[in-house]
């Protein structure tokens, strides 16, 4: 697969040369300006990329609990060698609700050694956020001494990364419903023809909360109440309905994640699935990463979390993840699938669990009482 045209690929060529540039550079009164104002309100601030890479390789190692999947594991680290030999890389996975309280826990004692970049959890963002090292990425990626695109890093918080994107999508059977039939808009799905189990609906609403960022609380609710009024077929688990589709049990899902129907469409057979986006495209911003505050590791974290950015690693994203690059990576697959569409972003996670559970009182699931 050809991830690059070659404008594309000009372009990029021509970033990272102009920032080599600035990287070389003696401190401008702007930069030096964005420092004294981070060190005030006390985050670290680097003004030549070339001394984050010295301290970096006395350092010669970093260890990172990673938000990407373990098949994604060994690509990564055999790029990131590739750019930093003099940098020992480990990789470890942690996943489950208890696993991730059990690590908060450990960060709030300052019992977590040893570890120099964590996962901040989309669940319990706030709480893993304030045990992120104040280091001032955003401040530095804005001045060209961090090669990472600034949209790319939390504006609340300046120091946590969101490396990929996950955008919400819409699956159908082709055998099963023509092209034509469709919805095109996220309202078409209230139309007549389609209520009375005529398509699936994923009880975990993590999809929802973008369109609440994009198009507000109050038409999402409403929404969500149309489509508990259509009496769709209720679903859970991405993997399992859209295997369902694929034999043929089901011809339309309402929502679903846009990575997870590319993977069900590696393992259709017959060729019968098919992803389409309907905008406003519901985007979750995801891969999110954070230096650890008591890290022993912290410049060649900065590297790594940099690296994260860079189009290796977002290639691995498109093909490994799959289709988990971030929308904000000049030439990645979701920034060209996204390019000139309407978005409903979710950049922020501070209201995520309030939608999700207006969406679930809106769709009228039971309560346990």
């Amino acid at each position: 697969m050809k991830f690059f045209k070659l404008a594309t690929l000009l372009s990029i060529l021509e970033f990272w040369a102009v920032g080599s540039i600035v990287f070389a550079a003696a401190p401008g009164p702007d930069l030096l300006k964005a420092r004294g104002e981070a060190e005030a309100k006390g985050f670290i601030f680097e003004t030549r990329r070339d001394e984050i890479v010295a301290k970096a390789k006395k350092e010669g190692r970093v260890r990172v609990m990673s938000a990407m999947e373990p098949d994604t594991y060994p690509h990564i680290v055999k790029a990131f060698k590739q750019q930093y030999p003099f940098i020992d890389i480990s990789l470890e996975e942690i996943t489950g609700t208890d696993a991730v309280q059990r690590f908060l826990l450990e960060l709030q004692a300052g019992t977590a050694r040893d570890w120099d970049v964590f996962r901040v959890s989309t669940d319990l963002y706030d709480s893993f956020a304030v045990h992120a090292k104040k280091i001032d990425l955003l401040g530095m990626a804005e001045h060209g001494v961090l090669r990472i695109p600034p949209k790319m890093i939390d504006p609340r918080h300046r120091s946590i990364i969101h490396a990929g994107s996950a955008l919400g999508s819409t699956a159908y059977n082709g055998e099963l419903i023509s092209e034509d039939r469709v919805p095109s808009t996220w309202e078409d799905f209230l139309k007549p023809e389609f209520k009375g189990r005529k398509f699936l609906v994923d009880i975990r609403l993590l999809n929802f909360a973008p369109l609440a960022a994009g198009l507000g609380e109050e038409w999402m609710v409403n929404y969500a109440r149309g489509l508990r009024e259509q009496q769709p077929v209720w679903a859970r688990g991405h993997t399992r309905a859209l295997a369902s589709m694929t034999a043929g049990e089901y011809g339309l899902f309402q929502l679903t994640n846009y990575h997870s129907c590319a993977s069900a469409q590696k393992r259709d057979r017959r060729k019968v699935l098919v992803c389409k986006l309907i905008e406003p495209i519901p985007v979750r911003l995801s891969v999110q990463q954070a230096i650890v505050n008591n890290a022993p590791r912290p410049y060649a974290a900065i590297l790594f979390l940099e690296f994260l950015a860079s189009p290796e690693a977002q290639r691995i994203l498109d093909e490994i993840e799959p289709l988990k690059s971030s929308i904000y990576a000049p030439g990645s697959e979701l920034e060209k699938a996204t390019r000139g569409k309407k978005l409903a972003v979710m950049d922020t996670f501070e209201h995520t669990t309030r939608w999700i559970k207006m969406a679930v009182e809106a769709l009228g699931f039971p309560k346990a009482r």
